[in-house]
């Protein structure tokens, strides 16, 4: 209520007091009342307050005369969101009223209380012929500005224009500050262009502007053009505030340091705001020493302080050094905020210190600012690297509010903890929300559709990004060239590669998919022309290199390469010296292998397997079961499901067959579940020993369904020992399970061509023409200078000189 009891007036007539803030005394003829009753409006803190001058001024008479005391009310009533108040002091005192002072009033109060009436009080002033003065203007500007109504601004500018107040700086300023806000950066600078008179708030504006638009350098000039325009005006506090941020995202640390001695100069160096700005700035450019040595000087620090030190630590990578910023700030008694939380979780997510970073979750559960949209998203992205899918799913799940970087950080969340099904699964979620995914969401997605082979997927993800336009992004375009590269088509791959920006993780990516085909010359090509485009190759390239010249049995290229390897001094590297040693033991090189094997300073259970393998291919059994020993005795390293392969196959072409049950037995004690290749070296070691029926009890013995390669090691021995019947078996499983392979029709006709089965010999044949199964044509390769020729029987090379 307005009005207060009669008993109240009455008292508050002689004496007015407000606790311990105000005391005045008021009689009806001191001719100081309704300027000390002014006074009182202006500084009352509370709406009682407000509500008690009100009914005093009106039982006083002051109201509704006073355009002063009523036009006071009006404000202090939008401040406390109250504007249809304001309304009706403005109704009552408007006859009382000459100028446009009070409709002025009105606008602003309903900009401070955040009402927007169509711009009503604006129109109906013109309509009502009171003329708009130098005041009235910049607060139409203002609202429009704040709600972003741009053709009544351009509406209100012509009319400025037209009355000559365009000159007026304050008119300059808000017209500045409503064409940046609308988006109309060109405009904005036009009118500062054309500024009669600039002040502070002028050049402020201006350098907000183009901050806030990302046009650092312009900004930077405008502060330089600041500082010696003429007439002198001195940047303030607002001005160093502005700029320095523009330092920090440019990282232009010597502007910085400019800026930092003219605060120092005009005597700002003790203000908290600046410190923070110099703090922050100094941190994102890398002066960590900088930034240390202005926040120690820091008189006063707060919060904001101590977020910008951590902040900026992180920013450079320096994990550690914001770990010890966030112990100091808690020892010295300042509470973390919801912007230091999120700031350290993914510190102490780099740092792996998991545990602590449940700790930290657990303050924010004490305080209660869990909810806090940066904290979730920073705990589902903490609890994802540290393997706690499920924690971060529900995290995610309890969150009220999501933006688009919690919905990225679940998808990461999946896609690295291997749950690639549900990553996916979770972009579809995601759109059915309402959220657009963006470039990140598909950089993240597109591994998980790799690694599912989940193509069409793929391809509709590849669509979106074209339809959005952001297929120039690197980072999407290596994505999707991976995706396709994984799942087995490199033509696609190779379509989006030659259609993109490209860096030294295009070319790896491509290599390495081609280093696994029949296609792996192209991976040489692709070598070749990255280094000619000026790029340095880095380990995985060197990587993919080389495992191309193993599947060529390119032994002088592998040489080549692996020269290079040891000028770059890469040749130490684990992975290149794993890949050395398959690219030799291809190529036959067993000797240039153990060279490479001993030199390896420790070796992991990669490097033995591919010995034990190569040494298995080359026939030397013996040292292939030795070195197989020798792998857990003397290495020290944990025989793996590979391990056992290699093994398992030096047995089978070795015929030791007491061993290799012995291998087989074994390592089902070390708890190694035996797959379909175990069993396949299995049945090819007792079928080669003659004993088929044995082999054929071990098939008929498994739980699950036998692969090609287990009825192929059948069928090889069946066709070795003449046993038809059970190469029959074999063969019928092989037609159904490679129905396009020719080799399985030809072992089994000629099985039936010896037995003198003729006609069932026939028979397979027409099958395997019925089928269009065909035998492909050997092919031999020849290396000529730098290049690797492919040839049939019968063909020439025509680039070759006819002589050769």
């Amino acid at each position: 209520m307005i009005f207060h009891s009669h008993h109240l007036l009455n008292k508050l007539k002689f004496k007015f007091k407000f606790k311990k803030h105000f005391s005045f005394s008021f009689s009806s003829s001191s001719s100081s009342s309704s300027s000390n009753l002014l006074h009182l409006c202006t500084h009352s803190q509370t709406l009682s307050q407000t509500n008690q001058l009100h009914a005093f001024s009106i039982l006083n008479a002051f109201l509704p005369h006073s355009v002063s005391i009523s036009a006071s009310l009006i404000l202090k009533y939008a401040s406390f969101r109250h504007p249809e108040t304001s309304l009706i002091l403005f109704q009552n005192t408007l006859p009382f009223s000459k100028t446009a002072f009070l409709w002025n009033t009105l606008i602003r109060a309903y900009s401070i209380a955040g009402f927007f009436d169509g711009f009503g009080v604006y129109n109906t002033m013109v309509r009502s012929g009171v003329k708009p003065d130098d005041h009235t203007y910049p607060f139409v500007l203002k609202a429009c500005s704040d709600y972003l109504k741009f053709d009544k601004g351009r509406e209100v500018h012509g009319v400025v224009f037209k009355v000559g107040f365009d000159k007026d700086v304050f008119v300059g300023n808000t017209l500045l500050m409503f064409y940046g806000n609308c988006g109309f950066f060109v405009d904005a600078m036009n009118v500062f262009d054309e500024m009669f008179e600039r002040d502070k708030v002028s050049w402020n504006t201006v350098i907000g502007l183009c901050s806030d638009r990302g046009f650092h350098e312009e900004s930077l000039c405008f502060f330089k053009e600041m500082v010696v325009a003429a007439p002198v005006v001195r940047p303030d506090l607002v001005t160093v505030v502005s700029v320095l941020p523009v330092c920090a995202d440019s990282e232009n640390v010597v502007m910085a340091r400019i800026v930092h001695g003219y605060v120092f100069k005009v005597g700002l160096s003790g203000h908290v705001k600046v410190g923070n700005a110099l703090v922050d700035v100094y941190g994102k450019c890398g002066s960590e020493e900088a930034c240390k040595k202005v926040f120690d000087e820091m008189d006063e620090r707060n919060e904001v302080s101590w977020n910008a030190v951590i902040t900026g630590f992180s920013f450079r990578g320096l994990s550690m050094d914001a770990l010890d910023a966030f112990r100091s700030m808690i020892n010295t008694g300042m509470r973390p905020n919801p912007v230091t939380i999120s700031s350290m979780l993914p510190v102490l997510g780099e740092l792996g210190l998991f545990k602590l970073g449940m700790e930290v979750h657990g303050y924010s559960l004490r305080m209660g600012i869990e909810s806090d949209i940066f904290i979730g998203n920073s705990l589902i992205d903490m609890y994802a690297k540290s393997g706690s899918s499920r924690v971060a799913s529900t995290i995610f799940n309890k969150m009220g509010d999501r933006n688009i970087v919690s919905w990225n950080s679940m998808v990461a969340n999946f896609a690295q903890n291997r749950h690639h099904f549900a990553a996916v699964e979770l972009l579809r979620q995601m759109q059915a929300h309402g959220e657009n995914p963006n470039n990140v969401t598909f950089t993240n997605v597109l591994p998980a559709c790799a690694r599912l082979g989940f193509l069409n997927v793929g391809k509709e993800i590849h669509a979106r990004i074209i339809q959005t336009g952001c297929a120039t992004d690197l980072f999407l375009s290596n994505a999707l060239t991976d995706m396709y590269s994984k799942c087995g088509h490199l033509s696609l791959a190779r379509n989006v590669f030659n259609v993109s920006i490209k860096d030294k993780v295009s070319y790896n990516i491509l290599i390495i998919g081609y280093s696994q085909t029949t296609n792996s010359s192209e991976s040489l090509n692709l070598f070749s022309e990255m280094r000619l485009s000026g790029m340095t190759p880095d380990i995985v390239s060197f990587i993919g290199i080389i495992s191309a010249c193993a599947h060529l049995s390119s032994i002088k290229q592998g040489k080549e390469i692996h020269g290079h390897l040891v000028r770059k001094l890469f040749h130490t590297h684990l992975f290149a010296a794993n890949s050395l040693l398959d690219l030799y033991t291809k190529c036959g090189r067993i000797d240039l292998a153990t060279k490479v094997f001993d030199r390896i300073q420790h070796k992991d259970v990669a490097s033995w397997n591919t010995m034990i393998l190569g040494y298995g291919m080359r026939g030397e059994f013996e040292t292939a079961i030795n070195l197989f020993e020798a792998m857990k005795e003397d290495g020290g390293v944990e025989y793996d499901s590979v391990s056992y392969i290699a093994v398992l196959s030096a047995c089978s072409h070795g015929g030791l067959i007491e061993k290799g049950n012995k291998y087989f037995k074994q390592m089902q004690d070390y708890n190694i579940e035996p797959t379909h290749t175990h069993y396949a070296c299995m049945v090819d070691l007792l079928g080669r020993a003659g004993q088929i029926e044995e082999a054929a009890n071990l098939i008929r013995g498994l739980s699950f369904e036998p692969d090609a390669n287990i009825w192929g090691a059948l069928l090889g021995a069946c066709r070795i020992y003449g046993n038809v019947e059970l190469g029959h078996w074999a063969a019928e499983h092989l037609f159904k399970l490679k129905p396009d392979h020719c080799g399985y029709y030809i072992l089994l006709s000629n099985m039936y061509a010896e037995a003198g089965r003729w006609d069932e010999a026939n028979m397979v044949r027409e099958l395997m023409k019925s089928r269009g199964a065909k035998k492909n044509p050997g092919c031999s390769w020849v290396q000529i200078g730098d290049q690797v020729h492919g040839f049939l029987v019968g063909e020439k090379i025509e680039s070759l000189d006819t002589g050769f």
